[in-house]
């Protein structure tokens, strides 16, 4: 009885459901789209990944290696991440991992770990590059991504911050459409974009990186959509929610300094009540 409580307990973490998901879209890419993932980049993000994790646990005196946040940001990598130099692929997973330990306060890390590393090498390099619409528009395909993305978000009880970004995203773009008189098929198809919702669901939503609060949450998500929508069809630069993300993620310290809510555990998720000090992990 104990050991299956264990193993009960264990499957509570919702990085088992990340890891299932992101499992499945990317079989679903690469067998049934076909979009062009380099086994050598996939194992060689693995890799670096892991080993990248090995260590910086070692020097940050962690104790217990845990594999499973870095295969999450290396199959997100996988996913979102196109490039032809392998060399770029290993670097990065090493940022990516990396921006973990480097990069803290308050006991959190600041960045999610394949959003910096997505920005970082598209800004170095115009070899490196988001994939965005290689997992087509199709109404079904986007209606199965969302439903996939909820499954985790519901196990990660952190739902707000997708929410409310992908509320405030469409509100823009339908209120776009409406004042230049296009037809509304035009934000429905932007919509029904693949990446728009593997960031939506497994990136802005982590909730390691996002606040503790669900008013901050609330919060949280509208503004990256805000800064989102402008970067794109204000200044028409492409990988607006990739860069939003990155610069509004500064934000996370200070909305947790004025809305303090519960420090999120991975195996403990925060809508189940912990008798835990707030800010301590």
């Amino acid at each position: 009885m104990r050991n299956i409580a264990c193993h009960a307990a264990k499957l509570r973490d919702p990085r088992f459901y990340q890891i299932a998901v992101l499992g499945l879209l990317l079989c679903y890419g690469i067998v049934v789209l076909d979009f062009g993932v380099r086994w050598q980049n996939a194992l060689a993000i693995l890799a670096a990944a892991q080993i990248t994790q090995f260590l910086g646990t070692r020097a940050a005196g962690l104790g217990r290696f845990d594999p499973m946040s870095a295969l999450i940001t290396s199959m997100s990598l996988t996913l979102l991440l196109r490039t032809d130099v392998i060399a770029f692929a290993v670097l990065a997973a090493v940022i990516a991992i990396g921006s973990k330990f480097l990069i803290r306060i308050r006991g959190k890390h600041v960045f999610n770990p394949a959003n910096a590393a997505l920005v970082s090498l598209m800004l170095i390099s115009d070899k490196a590059w988001v994939s965005s619409g290689q997992w087509g528009s199709a109404a079904i395909g986007a209606l199965a991504l969302a439903c996939l993305g909820f499954l985790v978000l519901t196990r990660a009880k952190r739902s707000e911050t997708t929410i409310a970004f992908l509320t405030t995203y469409a509100f823009l773009l339908v209120g776009r459409a409406l004042w230049l008189d296009d037809p509304l098929t035009i934000p429905m198809h932007q919509l029904q974009n693949g990446a728009l919702l593997i960031f939506a669901f497994f990136m802005i939503s982590d909730p390691k990186t996002s606040p503790d609060a669900r008013v901050g949450r609330l919060l949280y998500g509208i503004v990256v959509a805000s800064i989102a929508y402008t970067i794109q069809f204000v200044f028409y630069e492409p990988n607006g929610p990739i860069l939003a993300l990155i610069m509004s993620a500064p934000l996370v310290p200070l909305i947790d300094a004025l809305l303090q809510g519960q420090v999120y555990r991975w195996k403990q998720p925060a809508g189940n009540p912990v008798a835990q000090t707030k800010g301590v992990f």
